[in-house]
């Protein structure tokens, strides 16, 4: 065997993401996208596999060049509907069209023609219908106006977006100016009749919600007659409302409202085998807004429904999906910095892991075989088929010969007290080949949320491998906060964030500096969006000295000046207040009011399409540290979001990053001074 060398930033984007998988009805094959990227031109491409499930090599069924997506299987088998923008029979797509090929292979076809383009969807058990969302004009009727209005819109020559709604954009993008998400029936074409398709919610005040829904928004019933989908009822809207959960009669258009409680917000409605029950998450936002997703049960037969798992106290992620007998879900669910597939049995309400992680992603039931996707600190995602009573295996090579290539470092987890006296996690990565007997640099990988967990898990933009591979012991503490260890646990640091999360971070350099193996003198702490708060927040509260430097990535810096985010309707519910009303208790939680203490070194990157956290919190702490006289620099990407995402960013990113650091480690800079002096080497 060749000798492994550590891993690179080259290496990293040289590895290819599997997406999650879509098994056919019998469960012998799985398909999944697979995404590429080149370094030198700064580009990805997507592709769909084909895998078995019962052995066998797997089979490209498209060509990369292509962004394929959403893979899903036909109820009847026969084809594999996917959402790609692509050029053919000389017509190129302006947005994204609805595909279908046979799993045998061939030439795709186009489904759809639709002016405001294809989102998400979902098959109806015929096989020969399609649900999906596209975004239009509710005013208008009929695909000819809604084409117009779209063809009018692209070639006007404004460019301002005006709005009076209270939610107008979302993540890196505005809400569609003027238009609205609705369901849309394809009725595909057959017996040489051409393809229909038809606005679910045409002429109704229904739509659905306006950050990006995806195809977890709705169901289609197993007769085909009938659509589950959750909304927004209040007549403004805006992040934070709570969602309803309603029914398309497909036939009639008729909606009923199922469920509708003020205090609950409601996600993720998957219709049972027989089509009786309604399983979704609900939240009680009531109660308070850090209230976890459970999961919920409507029964038809009583028009009621119920919170079946109030009792575990952990958090159910979508997508559901049931088990064909209908007496239990799967579903995803973090536990202590980890990402399992559960099952939970309705008779006895009772959970259990199907699939421990690492951190589960992505899966897929069907005939009784079960296909994951999940990854961990060690390596990417991977797919494989758990047979009953059988040891899992991997039904894709993936990455496997670039990973053969690459030495990675040790995962560890500890355990250590921190605020309150509670029990905090920690995880290490140790660079490869770690010593024991040597001192090493120490780097806290601060995670962002603040309701995440940081854990086993691979991390394409932040990852502990290609940090260790550096030389640094990297430290991922899960402060207060974090999810994953209990609704108490992750509550805590409501309306007084940075307290408690700051004695847990420095629980972890105190243990860190407890070891033989760490430098004292060369310790960094690093974080994004709210890793990125807390290094600022850090900046004002430890003494210099503590840290050789910091780095901000995307970062809160004046919690005031915040309200330009596209989340500001949660902030008196995080922080406790509005900022009008008690702009005391505002500024204790905010970095820019302790700005006169801060004195450590930073590095402060950000993208301008960040709305989340918007740029301006960046740049104005990066000119508060020049305005201060404290070492700073810039890092400023005009064409990224809160993620950095393209392959050539993201290498000046890992740079910049690295550079940052060894230009405050002490060790480095004498290095670099012995090289340059007469005489030295180089």
């Amino acid at each position: 065997m060749a000798k492994q060398r550590p891993i690179t930033i080259d290496d990293l984007w040289q590895l290819e993401r599997l997406g999650a998988p879509s098994l056919s009805p019998d469960g012998a094959q799985a398909v999944a996208t697979v995404t590429r990227f080149k370094m030198e031109d700064n580009t990805s491409s997507s592709r769909l596999l084909l895998l078995s499930t019962l052995g066998g090599a797997p089979r490209p069924l498209t060509q990369c060049g292509d962004k394929d997506g959403q893979p899903r299987w036909s109820p009847r088998g026969d084809r594999i509907a996917f959402v790609a923008k692509r050029e053919q029979a000389g017509v190129k797509d302006d947005v994204p069209q609805l595909y279908l090929i046979a799993p045998d292979g061939g030439e795709a076809e186009r489904s759809t023609t639709v002016a405001t383009g294809v989102e998400a969807f979902r098959w109806f058990p015929d096989g020969r219908r399609i649900a999906f969302i596209s975004w239009v004009w509710p005013e208008l009727r009929g695909g000819k106006a809604q084409a117009a209005a779209a063809k009018a819109f692209k070639d006007r020559k404004e460019t301002g977006y005006a709005t009076s709604e209270a939610q107008y954009r979302h993540w890196d993008h505005h809400v569609p100016m003027g238009r609205v998400a609705h369901l849309h029936l394809l009725e595909l074409g057959r017996d040489g009749k051409p393809a229909k398709v038809r606005d679910l919610f045409e002429g109704t005040p229904y739509e659905l919600g306006r950050a990006s829904p995806d195809a977890n928004a709705f169901d289609v019933s197993p007769d085909g007659r009938r659509i589950a989908f959750v909304f927004d009822p209040a007549a403004q809207k805006k992040v934070g409302n709570n969602f309803a959960l309603a029914e398309l009669d497909v036939k009639t258009g008729r909606i009923s409202v199922l469920v509708q409680d003020k205090d609950w917000d409601i996600a993720a409605p998957r219709y049972s085998p027989n089509g009786e029950d309604i399983a979704f998450t609900a939240s009680h936002q009531g109660v308070k807004h850090t209230m976890p997703a459970q999961l919920a049960l409507w029964e038809r037969s009583q028009n009621s429904w119920d919170v079946v798992s109030g009792e575990w106290d952990h958090e159910v992620h979508a997508p559901l999906l049931w088990e064909e007998d209908g007496q239990a879900l799967l579903f995803t669910a973090e536990q202590q910095g980890r990402t399992h597939l559960w099952r939970f049995d309705l008779p006895d309400r009772r959970a259990e892991v199907v699939v421990h992680g690492g951190w589960v992603t992505g899966f897929d039931k069907r005939a009784g075989t079960l296909v994951t996707l999940a990854d961990s600190a060690t390596h990417p995602g991977r797919l494989r088929v758990h047979p009953p009573g059988e040891e899992a295996r991997r039904i894709e090579q993936v990455n496997d010969d670039l990973m053969a290539q690459l030495a990675t470092g040790r995962v560890e987890e500890v355990w250590l007290t921190g605020a309150l006296g509670d029990p905090v996690q920690m995880w290490l990565t140790y660079p490869p080949g770690f010593d024991a007997k040597k001192k090493h640099p120490v780097m806290h990988n601060i995670h962002g949320g603040p309701h995440t967990a940081a854990g086993d898990a691979w991390h394409y933009r932040w990852n502990t491998q290609v940090f260790a591979a550096q030389g640094y012991v990297v430290a991922s503490v899960n402060y207060h906060g974090s999810s994953s260890f209990g609704y108490a646990f992750l509550d805590s640091i409501t309306h007084r964030w940075g307290e408690l999360e700051l004695q847990d971070v420095e629980a972890g350099t105190d243990w860190l500096l407890q070891q033989r193996w760490a430098d004292k003198k060369r310790v960094f702490a690093t974080g994004g969006s709210y890793g990125g708060f807390m290094v600022a927040w850090m900046n004002g509260h430890i003494a210099p000295g503590r840290y050789q430097a910091y780095i901000c990535h995307a970062g809160c810096f004046d919690w005031t000046a915040m309200f330009a985010d596209d989340a500001y309707t949660w902030h008196a519910k995080e922080l406790g207040a509005w900022y009008w009303d008690d702009m005391a208790k505002i500024q204790a939680q905010s970095p820019h009011a302790f700005a006169g203490a801060m004195r450590t070194p930073t590095l402060v990157i950000h993208g301008a399409l960040d709305y989340r956290v918007p740029d301006a919190q960046g740049l104005a702490y990066y000119n508060t540290l020049q305005a201060r006289g404290v070492d700073a620099r810039l890092l400023w990407f005009p064409d990224e979001n809160h993620w950095i995402l393209k392959p050539r960013n993201s290498k000046q990113w890992y740079g910049e990053f690295f550079g940052w650091l060894a230009a405050h480690d002490p060790a480095r800079k004498a290095a670099g001074k012995a090289a340059a002096a007469p005489g030295g080497k180089r």
